[in-house]
């Protein structure tokens, strides 16, 4: 399959429970849940989204024939450093990670982290799995290492998706124009359900992409 790719950088994670790492990250071009276009939000399954995942046209982005081609570039742009992490995303990137890159990529010596909405079945060989569900979809991906939740959302019981199998459960406020509003109730939720940890977009902080 051709790989469409919108970007790949390095930069740090800046989200989660391996915020501040070193990264390549990977964003796949393209999602199931919104088309990327403005005029398609409202009638979106997911309407909040904060990313620009339309197209191959940002930073090392661009169409890779196969999956060595793709792994190359990410090795190229990690260097020479050890400890190699790429993390994948989208968009979804479960409509365009497949086997063959994740083999690609562990030969190259990365780990894969990868995160997905849950409304695909992970790829295989994933070493780190984060799932961000959606207020009214079909998550059929419930076990991972890091459930996210983008707080609030008004149809998602927390209580409910305490009994998926995931290690670390982690509410992020909303990144809205109510950000004050939506960090309170990622807060309150934290204290009033001690199992979810406050996540913030570190990287906004600091003014990395």
């Amino acid at each position: 399959m051709t790989y469409a790719v919108k970007e790949c950088f390095l930069t740090l994670q800046g989200e989660g429970a391996q915020s501040g790492s070193r990264a390549v990250f990977l964003r796949f071009a393209g999602c199931n849940l919104w088309s990327g276009r403005e005029q398609d939000r409202a009638t979106a399954q997911c309407t909040f989204c904060d990313t620009d995942f339309v197209g191959t046209d940002g930073e090392g982005g661009g169409k890779f024939a196969t999956a060595n081609e793709l792994a190359d570039h990410v090795a190229a742009i990690w260097g020479g450093a050890e400890r190699r992490l790429v993390v994948i995303t989208g968009g979804e990137p479960m409509l365009q990670l497949d086997a063959a890159l994740v083999e690609a990529l562990h030969e190259r010596g990365f780990r894969i982290a990868a995160e997905s909405n849950g409304t695909l079945t992970a790829t295989a060989g994933i070493d780190w799995l984060c799932v961000s569900p959606k207020a009214g979809t079909d998550v059929v991906q419930r076990s991972g290492d890091e459930l996210k939740l983008v707080w609030p959302q008004a149809g998602i019981d927390p209580g409910e998706l305490e009994g998926w199998d995931f290690e670390h459960f982690l509410v992020q406020p909303m990144d809205c124009e109510q950000r004050q509003a939506a960090l309170d109730a990622a807060i309150q939720l934290a204290m009033e359900r001690p199992r979810w940890r406050l996540s913030l977009q570190a990287h906004k902080v600091v003014g990395l992409p």
